[in-house]
């Protein structure tokens, strides 16, 4: 059984003129232990699908339809008071931004021995040896200086890696990492990754990484999800998307890595801008972008074929897949 099974899901906004759409019927599983990647520009609903697995999101956002499935429960149809222990308990999450993240009135041994204490029965000085164990996990040097300081007096990967061992507390089952290395420096970028992926291979914890970085993804993940628009429009292993992307729009993101140009030449970029969930194209939502676009693909919604290892949504993939399909079969 999968760890996580999402089926359907559809989230909309409804906003003061109309209700639109933010993830469209979107489905996915993911196994014990194993690694995620989501990816996507700004707007293709990355974020919400992460919110919406911890079933924090707020008006005007709601859940339409569809089912979570965590452990094979439901978490959708769960009370508040049954999804706050599984947060943080069995499914931990970690954000953009550590300042935003942590409280800065309090210190850092405070918010991670209340953590511990409002999820386990411990004495304070169980959780203070636990909290000390984890910081040293995250390799935080003078764990135990470190607990008495505030946010403000750590620096951006100090509190990321922070982040990282309160998420890795109670020994969650499941992380969710929401662009975890946004707000720091590109050197320190790779640490975090690398010390990321070191815990949950070794506390053999499921990942959904959420990025907007190919490059990334092909290091820390083994499936991957590319989404435009609040769909999925390819998934497979991570391996077989990098090497061969199916999708005309995987194929641009690619293409658009820094590593993809010769130096001194202009950057690669997909023309246009990710359309607004108030004005999603009709047929294929990344039909004004594409080269590759036909009047079908201005038409109709493309369904999602099988391509070898990979799942994608394109009539273009679609066509030349029933073709080959046809050679075989003559």
């Amino acid at each position: 059984m999968s760890l996580l099974s999402v089926r359907d899901l559809t989230v909309k906004f409804a906003m003061r003129s109309e209700t639109v759409t933010a993830l469209d019927q979107i489905s996915f599983d993911l196994g014990k232990g194993e690694r995620l990647g989501i990816v996507g520009e700004s707007g293709a609903g990355k974020s919400i699908t992460g919110f919406s697995l911890m079933n924090l999101l707020s008006r005007p956002g709601y859940i339409d339809k569809g089912k979570i499935l965590f452990g094979g429960e439901d978490i959708v149809q769960l009370s508040e008071a049954r999804m706050r222990n599984i947060r943080g308990n069995r499914m931990a999450m970690i954000f953009q931004d550590p300042m935003v993240t942590l409280n800065p009135v309090l210190t850092i041994g405070q918010q991670m021995v209340e953590t511990l204490m409002a999820h386990r029965k411990l004495s304070r000085v169980e959780a203070e040896h636990i909290s000390v164990l984890k910081l040293r996990e995250v390799y935080i040097p003078s764990p135990e200086e470190r607990m008495g300081q505030y946010p403000h007096e750590l620096s951006g990967g100090m509190r990321q890696r922070i982040i990282i061992a309160i998420a890795l507390l109670l020994d969650p089952e499941l992380i969710i990492a929401d662009e975890p290395t946004t707000a720091l420096d590109v050197t320190i970028q790779a640490d975090i990754m690398e010390l990321l992926l070191e815990l949950c291979q070794s506390n053999k914890v499921g990942l959904i990484l959420i990025t907007h970085d190919l490059g990334v993804v092909s290091q820390m993940t083994e499936r991957t999800l590319v989404m435009y628009a609040g769909r999925i429009i390819e998934a497979g292993p991570t391996r077989e998307i990098i090497n061969d992307p199916q999708h005309p729009y995987t194929q641009g993101l690619i293409n658009a890595l820094p590593q993809q140009t010769l130096p001194g030449h202009r950057l690669k970029q997909i023309p246009g801008n990710m359309p607004s969930l108030t004005a999603i194209p009709q047929g294929c939502p990344f039909n004004p972008r594409c080269e590759y676009a036909t009047d079908v693909c201005r038409r109709v919604l493309p369904e999602t074929v099988h391509f070898g290892q990979v799942e994608v949504a394109c009539h273009e993939v679609s066509r030349l897949h029933g073709s080959a399909n046809e050679e075989q079969s003559a």
